[in-house]
């Protein structure tokens, strides 16, 4: 009987994490049968700067990943992440085509279409498509519009968008490890999917991933993300600042930071780390004012990233953006393989994704998906 297989590939700046999994009965969640970890090269600040490298980093932990299963990969769900991915929000308005005023789907498409072209992207490619609300002759539409009656409909639409050469390159690499790409999904997107409940994605929350070189936050509300930020700073500025303080090796800086080498010099080390950190918190909290969500949302900041293993990080947090914080931890309960080390979240995030789609999208061809749908699915999975 052929085994219902799929496989998740996070490419991040320092290490690549592949993870291999099939449907688990009992549960109907993808139950993890490989790991795969290998060092990242060829990648800077999430973006591609060596093609070749990063292949080799790609098959090195494929290869950890088929081991420890005895299955080879063959196609995949790709993470997008770093400085070539961002969000806009469009507005697009058409007029019903049917005569008796009634809507359509190809009204829902035109009026994406709409909302697209007025963005006028160059280089950019969409990679997830939300609709966050309707109106219909101008009141809003709580629901699909499909089948009501009216003359003009109007959307507003959150596109996740990458830097299409990034995206091309990172592809590239992947498939030239000797595996197929059947789609790429924004990275805080896959790491929601285990990091977040739906509680907290109804009140409205902020997952923030800390990597090594860069800090992507995505909001959530209403079930829905509405929007997303990357920013060109990351945990290794920490450990850097950490090295020249104490004039230290940069190996011995790091687990200074993580504290698992003790110093006499308590005051100076936090000092240092909480330096780096407001510059960190203030670039989320200008975020939030930009948006207008500074202090507005209840469910708080969910911290991901190898920079949630600072032991001060969660603290800083509240205090910084007066909101509630914590570190991220797995919220499906009865993953057979539940763990909860967030680094790995992006992974299975893919993977859960990738159990979801009934259609894969074309070789080659990357295609936008609405989320509206998925989330719908995932209620059913997420307590």
């Amino acid at each position: 009987m052929k085994r219902n297989i799929v496989t998740g590939i996070d490419i991040g700046t320092n290490t690549t994490r592949v993870i291999i999994a099939e449907i688990a009965k009992e549960s109907g969640l993808p139950h993890i049968v490989g790991m795969g970890s290998a060092e990242s090269k060829g990648m800077r600040s999430g973006y591609v700067v060596n093609i070749n490298e990063i292949t080799k980093s790609v098959r090195a932990a494929l290869n950890m990943a088929e081991k420890d299963s005895g299955i080879r990969a063959r196609s995949v769900f790709l993470s997008i992440g770093g400085i070539g991915l961002e969000s806009f929000v469009g507005h697009g308005s058409v007029m019903i085509s049917r005569a008796d005023n009634e809507v359509t789907d190809m009204d829902m498409e035109k009026v994406v279409v709409a909302a697209k072209e007025k963005l006028g992207l160059v280089n950019k490619r969409i990679i997830e498509t939300v609709p966050v609300s309707y109106k219909l002759d101008n009141k809003e539409v709580y629901g699909d519009p499909v089948g009501l009656k009216g003359s003009k409909l109007e959307a507003k639409i959150f596109f996740i968008v990458c830097f299409e050469p990034h995206l091309n390159d990172i592809i590239q690499a992947t498939e030239d490890a000797g595996v197929d790409v059947e789609d790429a999904i924004p990275a805080p997107i896959a790491a929601s999917l285990v990091a977040l409940t739906k509680r907290q994605r109804i009140a409205g929350c902020l997952l923030a991933n800390i990597g090594a070189e860069t800090v992507s936050i995505a909001e959530f509300e209403n079930d829905i993300p509405i929007s997303l930020e990357v920013f060109l700073v990351g945990s290794t500025d920490i450990t850097n600042d950490i090295a020249l303080g104490f004039q230290v090796p940069l190996e011995e800086a790091e687990n200074m930071k993580k504290e698992k080498i003790q110093t006499f010099e308590v005051k100076k080390l936090n000092e240092i780390i909480e330096a780096r950190l407001a510059d960190i918190f203030e670039l989320i909290e200008l975020h939030l004012k930009k948006i207008d969500r500074n202090g507005l949302l209840p469910a708080g900041i969910i911290i991901t990233g190898g920079g949630a293993g600072i032991a001060t990080i969660e603290d800083f947090a509240k205090s910084a953006l007066a909101l509630p914080s914590k570190i991220a931890h797995m919220h499906i309960n009865n993953c057979e393989n539940g763990f909860q080390d967030s680094l790995w979240f992006v992974a299975y995030g893919l993977c859960i994704f990738g159990f979801n789609q009934t259609k894969k999208s074309p070789t080659g061809e990357i295609i936008s998906k609405n989320l509206q749908g998925f989330f719908s699915w995932l209620r059913q999975l997420l307590p």
